[in-house]
């Protein structure tokens, strides 16, 4: 049975934007080829740490929210671990109540933009 998971991860700021774009890239082909179903991604764009993290003040934040096995956890963040890149990510499961949530937050944001 496939679970949605949501999974934030911050790139380090001192990648371009071409490099940013093709590190998410990365890990959406990762998803799509563990044949994972994307439901949303967004890109939250730059932004400044709570803390400094290995020395870094600010980050690129990116968010994606698929649907897959629970096996490919493991290797979607083996991957993040051994890439440069990334400083920091974080992935949850998410059950009906955060799903109904996010759906619904998603269709008032494109509700409010439509206006």
């Amino acid at each position: 049975m496939k679970n949605r998971y949501e999974t934030v991860f911050i790139m380090t700021p001192v990648l371009s934007d071409d490099q940013m774009k093709e590190t998410v890239k990365k890990y959406m082909d990762l998803l799509e080829k563990k044949e994972a179903i994307i439901h949303h991604q967004e890109h939250w764009g730059l932004r400044k740490l709570a803390y400094p993290i290995q020395k870094k003040s600010s980050g690129f934040y990116q968010l994606i929210e698929f649907e897959a096995e629970g096996d490919i956890i493991t290797d979607f963040e083996i991957a993040f671990k051994r890439d440069e890149r990334i400083i920091r990510f974080l992935t949850i499961k998410l059950d009906k109540h955060a799903i109904a949530y996010t759906e619904k937050k998603r269709k008032t944001k494109t509700a409010s933009a439509e206006a």
